[in-house]
């Protein structure tokens, strides 16, 4: 397997961190966004949409979207549940993470950590923040009751909201008020063969800054 995408991306590490738990083999393919690397022929030849990550499953075979890599390499494994209700619930908080979370944690971190634009920013970004602590509210809810979003064990549910969750400080977004949610991301580091992401940035909480 070859996986195409930037070590800095959540999206991307989401892929990296799944293989490394699931300890299967796989090249790295670096790619730079910011360079528009994306939107080259040769890459466009491989997946039209332009990003990343990509996944070659097998030669000149591709599959793109990180939720639907994620789904499809957990197949299988105890991050996938075979209970339908159960695997009904992984979906729903991975449409959660697409839709409501990423959004806007993701964005205010690459205006803010990649584009460095905090000022210039600073209207959408509030906007940014006011619907990103929403969906940690809801993320912190369920974790409060649970140590993982489905049951007592982790899914792909867990890495897909880990990624960008872990990093959201480099978007300002703060977890000191969410203790349900710093617990559950010390319960996903420490699993074994986790792997850190690629890149890290400013401090953790406010008082750090």
């Amino acid at each position: 397997m070859r996986v195409f995408g930037d070590a800095g991306s959540g999206n991307c590490y989401k892929i990296q961190l799944l293989l490394n738990l699931l300890d299967i083999d796989y090249e790295w393919v670096s790619i730079d966004i910011l360079k528009g690397e994306t939107r080259t022929p040769e890459y466009l030849a491989r997946n039209a949409n332009g990003k990343i990550p990509l996944l070659e499953y097998a030669p000149g075979d591709y599959l793109a979207e990180s939720n639907a890599i994620l789904h499809y390499l957990a197949e299988g494994s105890a991050y996938l549940p075979t209970d339908r209700l159960a695997h009904a619930q992984v979906l729903q908080w991975m449409f959660f993470e697409q839709y409501s979370h990423e959004p806007c944690i993701a964005v205010a971190r690459f205006y803010i950590f990649y584009l460095e634009d905090r000022e210039g920013r600073r209207a959408e970004l509030e906007k940014l923040w006011e619907r990103g602590y929403a969906a940690l509210k809801v993320m912190e809810s369920r974790l409060a009751q649970s140590p993982f979003l489905v049951g007592e064990t982790p899914t792909i549910a867990d890495l897909s909201l880990f990624a960008y969750t872990h990093v959201a400080h480099e978007g300002d977004f703060y977890l000191d008020d969410f203790p349900a949610i710093r617990a559950w991301i010390d319960a996903i580091e420490a699993l074994p063969r986790f792997r850190p992401m690629g890149r890290r940035g400013p401090p953790e909480t406010k008082e750090a800054r």
